[in-house]
């Protein structure tokens, strides 16, 4: 038998989110670190109708201080979170008002807001951001070309649609995003394969101007869902198939926006609000942390007082892996832009000892078709249980341990957030645990 997660009382995988709730509702020194899409909103081929609870956004009011948004989205523009959290209520102004907004790290990390709204790039120069400014015409202009160049393959007005849609025009990371030339390709991945070998040059090509212009050491092209990174460190396509559309997000991020880096400087600014210190200095961002897993490891457990580390609780639903066997040789390939910050939680918890826990939301159910669903059942002692998922069943040695998975999707998540908030509300603080 599996040994039972210490706080759960769980074996791992387990389906018992109430479990979780408790945790949530009766921990004091709690930080939470959630993605976004997928977890509290479903997947949606166009960014543009994504849709948010108004309980849930209220609900989060109850963990203030100990809940922080991690995602390679943004949260302002058009497309950002803000704009979905204002439309979710019928008088927007409200929302910032009573400071309803997500706080937390945008863009992989490098744009950081309070939950008033008030946002600010730390560690991000204004050469930077002027040359992002120029990316999502260059975007625009280069699908057009694409589709031009294929006479028949789409009629204007849904090349205009798709255009539209694809193109995220975020500040620090602007992004295409061609699940809607997927859809409407879904019986030519021959062809959404080719869209998608156009795209990564495009965005390799602006790496390589972004380097003539004196900016070598400032971007990187994030891809979602990946396979993890070669040799070189970059991420790796998964290319679409005729039953999945692989890679569907090519982000141009910044050097340094990545989520593991992004939990540490989160849980600097945790402990100067819970202890009035910061381990790593007030002006410590994402971009200054270590590049490896091992060196951010050593950075908390030699620089966080262990007293005051809380339990932290990762929340995710982007992970994936694949066995690939070519003349009888295996090769597993690992990736999701979840599993690395889901990943520096679990290794954590070794040298702390606070009951860090991985949740893992299952989004399969979104309108993507890039995401396994979990198999449910039930282990040899009746526990309930995700039986298999979201990795490939032949990964043996998969170092990530889910802890908690909500077969139910985004909705099951946030009816966890909105009951765990009452009870938190309910529970005076002297009868939680540290």
């Amino acid at each position: 038998m599996s040994a039972l997660h210490p706080l759960l009382q769980e074996p791992p995988r387990s389906l018992n989110t109430a479990k979780l709730a408790q945790v949530f509702a009766t921990t004091e020194n709690l930080l939470i670190v959630q993605d976004l899409d997928g977890v509290c909103m479903g997947l949606v081929k166009d960014p543009l109708t994504r849709q948010i609870s108004p309980q849930y956004v209220e609900a989060i009011r109850a963990f203030e201080g100990h809940f922080f948004v991690l995602t390679n989205g943004e949260h302002i523009g058009k497309r950002g979170v803000n704009a979905i959290v204002d439309r979710a209520f019928a008088d927007p102004s409200a929302v910032r008002e009573r400071g309803w907004y997500l706080p937390g790290l945008g863009a992989g990390g490098v744009q950081w807001q309070d939950r008033w709204g008030s946002v600010d790039y730390p560690g991000v120069s204004e050469a930077e951001r002027a040359f992002l400014a120029t990316v999502p015409d260059r975007l625009r202009r280069s699908l057009a070309e694409f589709v031009a160049a294929r006479p028949g393959s789409l009629d204007e007005t849904t090349a205009e649609r798709c255009i539209e849609s694809s193109v995220l025009d975020n500040a620090v990371s602007p992004t295409a995003n061609l699940n809607t030339f997927y859809e409407v390709w879904r019986d030519r991945s021959e062809l959404f394969a080719e869209l998608q070998q156009y795209v990564l040059e495009l965005t390799r090509s602006l790496e390589r101007e972004a380097a003539e212009k004196g900016l070598s050491d400032s971007f990187f092209v994030h891809l979602a869902p990946n396979l993890g990174r070669d040799e070189t460190g970059r991420e790796i396509v998964r290319w679409a198939t005729e039953k999945d559309s692989g890679t569907t997000d090519f982000q141009f991020m910044l050097q340094g926006a990545i989520k593991e880096a992004g939990v540490v400087a989160i849980l600097n600014r945790y402990y100067f609000h819970r202890t009035g210190k910061y381990p790593l200095g007030e002006t410590f961002n994402a971009r200054q942390a270590p590049k490896t897993h091992r060196a951010l490891l050593d950075l908390v457990t030699e620089n966080f007082a262990a007293e005051a580390m809380p339990t932290i609780v990762g929340v995710g639903d982007t992970v994936n892996s694949s066995v690939i066997e070519t003349n009888g040789i295996r090769e597993v390939r690992r990736g999701g832009s979840d599993r690395n910050f889901l990943q520096l939680i679990q290794d954590l918890e070794p040298a702390f000892n606070r009951g860090n826990i991985v949740a893992y939301v299952d989004s399969s159910g979104g309108e993507l078709a890039n995401r396994k669903p979990v198999k449910t059942g039930t282990d040899i002692n009746g526990y309930a249980i995700a039986i298999e998922g979201p990795g490939d069943p032949l990964d043996a040695d998969e170092p990530l341990a889910i802890d908690v998975a909500f077969a139910g999707g985004h909705e099951e998540y946030c009816t966890c957030i909105c009951q765990a908030a009452g009870d938190r509300l309910a529970a005076p603080i002297s009868s939680r645990t540290s």
